[in-house]
């Protein structure tokens, strides 16, 4: 009975047709997780083909305490079911996606799933595939995607979100909607009036930097409409969650407090803190309650029993004080006060918490963060009690620099995205060694491997190695066949053309090192106007554009294929804005070199063709359509004046991010509609304007041209335009019109 197939046998005996549990938890929760596992595989391929699926989870499938485990047998017709076993709902969910990916060539994806399941089953070889996850966590969030991606989601986009986490086996998730509504109670409690409270909250659009601290008032106030909402949809994620056997991060006091406390509590110690970005106090500068007053453990403590009491707890918290914010003193005595204080809030309503933070700060401000400053809140905290996000890790680790942590348990992270910009970027080879090269490292309290985009939607393929990366111990041994065969899943058969097009992508747009590509779309198309963009790229860009011919001619073969359409389009958005950038370098340098019909050439055909055109093919695709966005946002308000503001947020967050331009095109989105009434004006502005100083013998005049292009902007982000919510037009046809007209030797 030695043997690995006696083990599976064994196995196979004691899970098929039980769901209990021998761990001592009462079997009706495993019951529970197999059932939810059961949905989740109905929504996906319909009741009839899963009816051929049979789903259990068992707990002692796991070798030990955290080890997910997922066990596959059966198949090959004759009426032998497909048999998924999990130690939990998520590791059964996971052996379900390995199955669909590696025996039916299926794939599920954000831009949609490809499930064309063989006539028969394909049966699992052998005794069967018995896999354990080599990490304890697989995490997924970023603490901005809740604001760049999921502000305006309902119930049914989250639900697809939820199913896509457990088939990847994500088992820890951030879960943050609805506390501001009870923040707001606690608020009151305190002796906040409305108004104060309501002076106080972001909109929902920048909620994410209310809640870190970094902003405060604007795009507010929330109207109750709001909290009822979300209310109810932190109920629906967080029961779905739970019922897949996943733990929810729920967030925690981290110090900051409205500014309206201070009239309240005089005597309450409250640091106001630098202003954040290029905010003023207006909307930023945090109050920060004093790690030893008082009001800090009785305000952590309201607010934590609140949460709990509606929620419920898997004890996981979140909480980020100085995130992108210099503390008030870099003495580690004080940092490490500070830290202590938002941890002692945490286990006076819950003796099980663990801390989840962001070591974003760590990596973001070195000048303050030093060694010493940097123990001091690693060891505030009892060690194991901290759980910490290496959030950059695939281009800039923390590891390395603080000893592991200090010993603390650490999740390696890919952030790869800022601002949900799109553009192809990525660096799938660092990728692919990177955990394993944190697992290596001397002394490595590496726990968990996790993605952590601020924007999502974009790059699937960099997303389907990280999520595959966390149920592997090493890397992908051969990464240009696992590209390959992603392909192929991708849009249901390998096609040549299709394989030698994401080879040539591979080898340019995903092979892109740090810092020239760090996350942030560079483009001249989506930055504000300037002489001194600098439009190189780090690759070659015929790379790309060979990608684009190469695909397009895969077109008879595969235009059936949605995956294979979308993607189409966003490679040729990608050529088009490599092509924007030629454009620019030539309008550049026929303005140094004073040569007006030069110019007057490529910023006509920036502003006045490629974009429109650009514009055109974005809308075939409703995935790239600026009225499907706003149309969200609109939805999400009870009545026309909650609409029309949410919808300004939302215009605001992918423009001028801030009144002023704050943070100006930080958010960028290249969607239909954006690009033809927001970027083309503006190149079109910067083009006219360099063409007149020239004419008038007179020099260009940035600052009169940023006035300008800010008054353009605010046009934009205030107008009442509609814009389209269904596609129009062939995305193979308008791609290979643009293709015929701009690609290299073509362009007339």
């Amino acid at each position: 009975m030695g043997s690995r197939a006696a083990l599976l046998g064994g196995l196979l005996f004691l899970v098929g047709g039980s769901s209990s549990s021998s761990s001592g938890e009462p079997s009706g929760a495993a019951a529970r997780e197999a059932e939810a596992v059961r949905g989740l595989l109905k929504r996906l391929l319909g009741p009839a083909a899963a009816g051929n699926f049979s789903v259990t989870v068992n707990r002692s499938l796991s070798p030990g305490p955290g080890g997910d485990t997922y066990l596959l047998d059966g198949g090959g017709g004759g009426g032998v079911p497909v048999r998924v076993a999990g130690s939990s709902g998520v590791a059964a969910a996971a052996g379900l996606h390995r199955y669909l990916r590696d025996f039916c060539g299926c794939q599920v994806a954000w831009s949609g799933p490809q499930l064309r399941l063989p006539d028969t089953l394909p049966a699992v070889p052998g005794p069967g595939i018995l896999h354990t996850a080599p990490y304890r966590y697989r995490y997924y969030q970023n603490v901005c995607t809740q604001s760049y991606s999921f502000t305006f989601w309902d119930w049914d986009r989250w639900e697809r979100e939820l199913d896509w986490m457990a088939l990847n086996g994500f088992n820890l998730a951030l879960a943050f909607s609805g506390q501001e509504a009870i923040w707001q109670q606690v608020y009151r409690t305190l002796g906040l009036n409305q108004t104060e409270i309501d002076e106080h909250f972001t909109g929902p659009s920048f909620l994410a930097w209310g809640r870190m601290g970094n902003l405060h008032t604007w795009g507010g106030p929330l109207p109750p409409s709001w909290h009822i909402k979300q209310l109810s949809l932190q109920y629906r994620i967080l029961d779905r969650m739970r019922s897949f056997g996943m733990m929810a991060v729920l967030p925690a006091f981290a110090g900051h407090v409205p500014r309206a406390l201070a009239r309240v509590y005089p005597n309450a110690n409250i640091t106001v803190l630098g202003s954040w970005s290029h905010f003023d106090c207006t909307y930023s500068c945090a109050s920060l309650l004093a790690p030893d007053d008082p009001l800090f453990p009785v305000i952590g403590r309201m607010f934590l029993q609140e949460l709990t009491r509606m929620f419920g707890s898997d004890h996981f918290y979140s909480a980020d004080t100085f995130n992108e914010m210099r503390p008030p003193s870099a003495d580690p005595a004080y940092l490490g006060a500070a830290t202590a204080a938002v941890y002692k809030a945490m286990v006076a309503v819950d003796p099980e918490a663990t801390w989840v933070l962001q070591a974003w700060m760590f990596q973001n401000d070195p000048d303050f963060w030093g060694p010493e400053q940097a123990r001091a809140v690693l060891e505030a905290v009892p060690l194991g009690r901290l759980l910490v996000l290496d959030l950059f890790a695939e281009s800039r680790p923390v590891y390395p620099q603080t000893a592991s942590f200090a010993g603390q348990p650490f999740i390696w992270c890919l952030l790869h995205n800022f601002g949900g910009n799109h553009g192809l970027f990525g660096a799938l080879e660092a990728l692919n060694g990177g955990p394993a090269a944190a697992r290596r490292f001397p002394g490595s309290t590496l726990a968990g491997v996790g993605m952590a985009p601020e924007g999502i939607e974009q790059n699937e393929v960099v997303y389907a190695l990280l999520a595959e990366l966390g149920w592997r111990r090493d890397p992908v041994p051969d990464l240009g066949s696992w590209l390959e065969g992603w392909a192929a899943r991708r849009y249901g058969a390998a096609h040549p053309g299709a394989a030698a097009a994401w080879r040539h992508l591979m080898r340019s747009v995903y092979s892109c090192p740090a810092p020239a590509c760090s996350g942030h779309n560079r483009s001249p198309l989506v930055r504000r106007p300037s002489l001194r963009l600098d439009p190189a790229v780090p690759y070659n860009r015929s790379d790309v554009l060979e990608a684009w011919r190469l695909l397009l001619e895969a077109a008879p073969a595969l235009a059936s294929s949605p995956a294979y359409r979308y993607d189409l389009l966003d490679v040729s958005r990608q050529a088009g804005q490599e092509l924007a950038s030629q454009l620019f370098a030539e309008l550049r340098d026929a303005y140094r070199a004073r040569r007006l019909p030069a110019l007057l050439a490529a910023g006509g055909l920036l502003a006045f063709d490629l974009l429109p055109s650009l514009d055109a093919l974005l809308g075939s695709d409703g995935r790239f359509l600026l009225g499907t966005e706003l149309a969200r946002a609109q939805e999400a308000g009870a009545g026309a004046g909650e609409a029309r503001r949410y919808e300004r947020g939302a215009r605001y967050l992918v423009t001028l991010w801030g009144p002023d331009g704050n943070i100006l095109d930080y958010g960028n989105r290249q969607l239909s509609g954006l690009l033809a009434d927001y970027y083309a004006p503006r190149w079109a502005l910067f083009a006219g304007q360099l063409a007149d100083s020239l004419a008038r013998g007179l020099p260009f005049r940035q600052d009169v041209f940023e006035r300008e292009a800010l008054r353009l902007g605010r046009a934009f982000v205030l107008g009442s335009r509609r814009y389209p919510v269904q596609p129009t037009g062939d995305t193979v046809a308008l791609a290979r019109k643009l293709f015929l007209k701009y690609y290299p030797g073509r362009r007339r």
